[in-house]
C-alpha cells in the first residue's frame, strides 16, 4: 500500500470517529461526562482534520466522505446516545423517547448526505445551507452538561425533546448557517462582525468552563433563522414590489 500525505488528517479524522466510539461506550456506562468531553474532543480533532489537509494540500473527495462517516457517529450517534440515557429510567421504555432521542442523528445524516451531494469545491464555505452538525452536537451536550440539572425535574423530558427537536429542524432546514472563521488576519478583514462574536463566544466558553456554550449555541441556531426570515421578507418584498411596477405607459414616456 501507497503512504501518501493525506494519511495525516485522515489520521485526525479516524481519531474523530475513536472519540465518537469511546463516547458512545462512556455514556452507556453511564460516565456522561467523560461522553460529553470525547465528543468535545472529537469536535477538536474533527477541526483540525481540515486544518492538517490545507496544510498539506491533500484534501479529496475521499477524505469528505471519510469526514462525513465519522461525523454521524461523533456528532450523530454518540449525542443520540447522551440524550437517551439523559431521559428518566420511566420514560427510556417508550418508544417515543427512542425516536424522540433519535432525532439529531437522523437529522445529521440527512444534513451530511445533503452537503455531499452539494459539494462543488474543496474551498472553505463562509456558509452552511442547515446548522453543521458538530454544532448540533454542541448544542445537544452543552445543554446536557450544564443546564439540564437546573430545569425542574417534571419538565426535563419535555426539556430534552425540545433540545431534541429543535435541533434537528435546524440541521435539516435550508436556513443559511455561517461557517466557523479561521483564526487569521484574512478571516477577520472579510467577516469582521462574525469572527468577533465567534472569538467572544470562544473565550466567554472558556472563562465559564463551557456553561457560556448553549446560550451561544442558541444565538447561532436562532439568529441564523431570524436572519433568514428578515432576507425571506426582503426578497418578497422587493420581488412585490417588482410586479406592481409593470410595463411603463408608452403615451406618458
Amino acid at each position: 500500500m501507497r503512504v501518501t500525505r493525506s494519511v495525516i488528517p485522515n489520521l485526525f479524522t479516524l481519531a474523530n470517529l475513536f472519540c465518537g466510539i469511546s463516547a458512545i461506550v462512556a455514556a452507556f456506562e453511564g460516565h456522561l461526562s467523560d461522553a460529553i468531553w470525547l465528543i468535545v474532543t472529537a469536535g477538536v480533532f474533527d477541526a483540525l482534520d481540515g486544518v492538517v489537509a490545507r496544510l498539506t494540500r491533500s484534501t479529496s473527495e475521499f477524505g469528505v466522505e471519510l469526514d462525513s462517516l465519522c461525523d454521524a457517529v461523533s456528532f450523530g450517534v454518540a449525542p443520540t446516545i447522551l440524550l437517551y440515557v439523559t431521559y428518566p429510567s420511566t420514560w427510556q421504555h417508550t418508544q417515543w423517547t427512542l425516536v424522540v432521542a433519535s432525532l439529531p442523528a437522523l437529522a445529521g445524516v440527512l444534513r451530511l448526505a445533503r452537503f455531499n451531494v452539494q459539494l462543488t469545491s474543496m474551498e472553505d464555505k463562509l456558509y452552511f445551507r442547515g446548522m453543521p452538525i458538530p454544532a448540533g452536537a454542541f448544542t445537544v451536550i452543552s445543554y446536557i452538561a450544564i443546564w439540564h440539572a437546573e430545569v425542574p425535574d417534571e419538565w426535563k423530558p419535555h426539556a430534552l425533546a425540545a433540545v431534541s427537536i429543535i435541533t434537528a429542524l435546524a440541521m435539516v432546514s435550508t436556513i443559511k448557517y455561517d461557517n466557523l472563521p479561521r483564526p487569521s488576519m484574512k478571516a477577520f478583514r472579510q467577516r469582521p462582525i462574525v469572527f468577533s462574536v465567534f472569538f467572544a463566544g470562544f473565550v466567554l466558553c472558556i472563562v465559564t468552563k463551557l456553561a457560556a456554550l448553549f446560550p451561544f449555541m442558541m444565538l447561532y441556531l436562532i439568529g441564523g433563522a431570524l436572519r433568514h426570515a428578515v432576507v425571506f421578507v426582503r426578497d418578497r418584498s422587493d420581488r412585490d414590489d417588482s410586479i406592481d411596477e409593470g410595463d411603463p405607459d408608452p403615451f406618458t414616456m
